[in-house]
């Protein structure tokens, strides 16, 4: 008989928190997330219970733990959008079908309680968070910023009564020849549009010039993206103390208008997935020390954010952003980069890819669910 238990003391936070790394120990495409990062979901202190309110269970079957589930309802996101929906996220099962009815149906009846009249996912407190749920390309190692999940979830959700709202599509990109044609475009474009590339000592100076335009960039480019969020001023906060610690100055760009304002910005990190596998998301001195042998000599990268304002776009500034990552990888002899998640419909953005030899080698998806 499963049994579901809300989270609300150490031990079922605990077990909340553990499930998923025991449940893909040993799978060498499972990258954890930071254990540090996923404790913070427990506390109103976490910048995201400004705008959200959230709801955890625990699924057992005697004294097995067989699934967790997370439902979240991101009220900013409503707003945005003229919504009264609910998220799930952090579904991780065996492959039980009554585990995970039970777990849908505890953490539906919570969203019902609270008005809402559906629910999607997988979807976090926000964008920045990892979302979709695995559909193809289970053989794949995933990315830090991406979240693992055996083939039988898809089973699992859709027996719940859910159906696809959106995909996402992946690529891996391997280094192109250096493309003098998309050069001269971004010259030409530079000298239109009077734009210039931002410089900066460091990725502190770099930050404190020109934070504010960069997040308006992103706000205003992804504004009508699916599942974006808005940023409050304690995310933004909290962005700019994890780039001060994270980010390089080569990885990172923005480009600036004729009156310094920032129209367009880009953001890349080594791919440290492998460098966490196996380790639970813990920074043990093994794990650390793999970690800064990658950060210091990556052979690949993860593409995080690239935003252009609306008014910007179908100008040719995308083959600054181009050039610059084409220049990047041959710089720093990166051997490919993934793309991390591209909507499915999001053309604009998938076109850049041709420039390269990829492969699009993963799919993501959302559902949805009205609730009665």
């Amino acid at each position: 008989m499963i049994v579901i238990k809300e989270v609300n003391n150490y031990r079922e936070r605990k077990n909340f928190l553990d499930f998923p790394n025991k449940l893909y120990k040993g799978n060498p495409c499972y990258t954890p997330p930071l254990y540090a990062d996923e404790k913070s979901i427990f506390t109103k202190k976490n910048v995201y219970y400004d705008t959200c309110e959230s709801v955890f269970f625990n699924a057992y079957e005697g004294k097995t733990h067989v699934g967790r589930i997370q439902g979240i309802i991101q009220h900013a996101s409503n707003q945005k959008m003229g919504e009264v929906r609910a998220r799930f996220t952090r579904f991780d099962c065996l492959n039980n079908q009554e585990a995970a009815a039970k777990l849908f149906d505890a953490v539906e009846g919570w969203a019902k309680s609270k008005g809402c009249v559906a629910i999607c996912g997988p979807l976090g407190f926000s964008d920045l968070e990892r979302e979709g749920l695995l559909i193809e390309g289970f053989s794949w190692n995933n990315t830090f910023e991406e979240q693992y999940n055996h083939p039988y979830y898809q089973k699992l959700i859709e027996a719940q009564g859910y159906q696809k709202e959106t995909d996402w599509v992946e690529f891996r990109l391997f280094k192109p020849e250096k493309n003098q044609k998309i050069t001269r475009i971004k010259e030409l474009v530079m000298q239109k549009y009077e734009l210039r590339l931002a410089t900066a000592k460091n990725t502190r100076d770099f930050l404190k010039r020109y934070q504010d335009g960069i997040f308006y960039v992103l706000d205003e480019g992804y504004k009508e993206l699916y599942g974006t969020v808005p940023f409050t001023d304690r995310m933004k906060k909290q962005l700019v103390s994890q780039f001060n610690l994270l980010i390089k100055l080569d990885y990172v760009g923005a480009i600036l208008d004729k009156k310094d304002n920032v129209v367009a910005f880009g953001l890349c990190f080594p791919s440290i997935g492998d460098a966490l596998a196996g380790g639970n998301g813990k920074l043990t001195p093994r794990t650390l020390a793999k970690l800064l042998k990658v950060i210091k000599n990556p052979k690949h990268l993860d593409l995080a954010l690239i935003a252009v304002l609306p008014k910007y776009r179908n100008l040719g500034v995308n083959s600054i952003v181009l050039d610059g990552l084409i220049n990047l990888m041959h710089e720093k002899d990166i051997e490919y980069c993934e793309t991390n998640l591209n909507l499915e419909d999001n053309y604009p953005i998938q076109s850049q890819w041709k420039y390269f030899p990829s492969v699009q080698h993963k799919r993501r998806r959302s559902f949805i669910k009205k609730l009665d």
